[in-house]
């Protein structure tokens, strides 16, 4: 059995609701900082981990974004009840009955989620989803006034979860967003083992720990723009298939624990791919395939299309439960992306320019 990573691990207890990454984009400074011949920061809070080798052709730049899911406070009744907001997309099925946490700027202020019981519901109401607006966050004051003490309107809130879990002594890990801050440990992870590595490169790699994926792959967009690579690849997290009542005609068949998924379709540079798939083969790392027939709901997405546009990948975790406060991925997944990613940068020479 594998031990979670101290890095990762790090990165998960971390709260980083999109446009509140600080938790986060700290850890990664601190991995990254001293580690890689250049590191910097961007307006929009990306961070940006460079390996050089040379004139920068071809410039491979990897992209996962450390943004999660969450909420934001809306409106403080006159009892001391926290109307909110959701921050990315979320199961609404899921959200009543849990201990969030507001994060403030006095610190942090716990809350549960609250609706009626269900004994108080009426019959026609007993198996309908609520709306965001028919529930509440319950801090425990008695007015407005109190509750406006320790909360602002805007102030983010995340989902209070248990640290990080190995399942049963698996390979299985389980804990609150990995989506996709098991994907910024990885493009940080890569960039730490090929600056140990350097002479074996005939590229520049730069890694992004990327924001605000989940309301729009905003920092991705600023990121390439800035970083102009002739190479992307986007490093997120894909759907395990491999659970009771998944129809595999509608959503492919992916399995946790199978390895790294990879993208093929109309969001995929066909050439990348293929060498993408020679690097799996050669270095005997299992993968899966996953067929995209739309631009992805991924940083690719606007890799793809910034400047001139760049050859673009997608590699995947695969991830069951996605957008949950349970999301369960492995570790040997996890470790088999970052052997792929090395192994695909230094497949890299100068005159590969993907065209076709």
């Amino acid at each position: 059995m594998a031990s979670i990573p101290e890095f990762l691990r790090e990165l998960m207890i971390a709260r980083s609701p999109s446009g509140y990454e600080f938790e986060a984009q700290k850890i990664v400074d601190r991995y990254m900082e001293r580690s890689v011949d250049d590191y910097k920061k961007d307006t929009i809070g990306n961070r940006f981990a460079t390996v050089r080798t040379g004139d920068g052709n071809p410039a491979l730049m990897l992209s996962g974004h450390m943004d999660e899911l969450g909420f934001a406070i809306t409106y403080i009744d006159d009892k001391g009840f926290l109307s909110f907001d959701t921050i990315g997309g979320h199961d609404r099925g899921i959200i009543p009955g849990r201990r969030v946490c507001i994060l403030t700027k006095n610190g942090d202020v716990l809350g549960i989620t609250g609706k009626r019981a269900i004994h108080l519901l009426d019959d026609d109401e007993e198996n309908k989803v609520q709306k965001i607006h028919e529930l509440w966050i319950d801090i425990g004051v008695k007015s407005e006034e109190e509750a406006r003490k320790l909360v602002r309107i805007g102030d983010p809130v995340v989902y209070e979860t248990p640290e990080t879990a190995i399942i049963n002594d698996t390979n299985n890990i389980t804990g609150r967003a990995f989506d996709d801050k098991a994907g910024a440990y990885v493009v940080m992870e890569v960039a730490l083992r090929l600056a140990k590595e350097k002479s074996q490169l005939g590229c520049n790699v730069t890694s992004v720990a990327s924001t605000q994926e989940e309301v729009g792959v905003r920092g991705a967009t600023n990121a390439t723009y800035s970083c102009a690579p002739t190479v992307g690849i986007a490093v997120d997290v894909g759907h395990a298939t491999d659970f009771p009542d998944c129809n595999n005609k509608r959503f492919s068949k992916v399995e946790l624990g199978a390895g790294p998924i990879i993208a093929r379709g109309a969001n995929i540079n066909p050439l990348l791919f293929d060498r993408i798939i020679e690097c799996a083969e050669k270095e005997k790392i299992p993968y899966q395939i996953e067929s995209e027939t739309r631009p992805t709901g991924t940083d690719a997405r606007c890799i793809q299309v910034t400047r001139g546009g760049v050859p673009t990948g997608l590699i995947s975790i695969p991830l069951r439960y996605m957008h949950t406060p349970v999301e369960t991925a492995n570790l040997e997944d996890i470790e088999n992306i970052i052997r792929l990613i090395c192994a695909f940068a230094r497949s890299l020479k100068p005159g590969d320019h993907f065209e076709f």
